[in-house]
């Protein structure tokens, strides 16, 4: 199984969340950590990453290697995956730094 790696801000999110909604979020991280090809694969600029339905949340998230698996983003589906370009854009520039 692989090792999910999840960043801070999105725990402080899952823990904000109403229970139901938590709930089927976690239960959605181990449906992608035991098939992560579950998530459906995106194109163009975040074509390394995989979107998965969580009721109208997606969760963004990349395969990493063999055994690891990162969480980019949760959101809303109207606004996640341009919230998802600007994440990936930062994080772009602070390794160029």
């Amino acid at each position: 199984m692989y090792r999910l790696v999840v960043p801070k801000e999105i725990q402080e999110l899952v823990r904000k969340m109403h229970p139901d909604l938590k709930k089927k979020v976690r239960a959605s991280l181990e449906i992608i950590m035991s098939e992560p090809g579950s998530g459906k694969a995106l194109m163009e600029e975040l074509s390394e990453l995989r979107s998965f339905r969580v009721r109208s949340f997606r969760m963004i998230y990349r395969i990493a290697d063999a055994e690891r698996i990162e969480l980019v983003a949760l959101g809303p589906r109207k606004r996640i995956y341009e919230e998802t370009v600007r994440i990936l854009r930062r994080k772009k520039k602070e390794l160029e730094k």
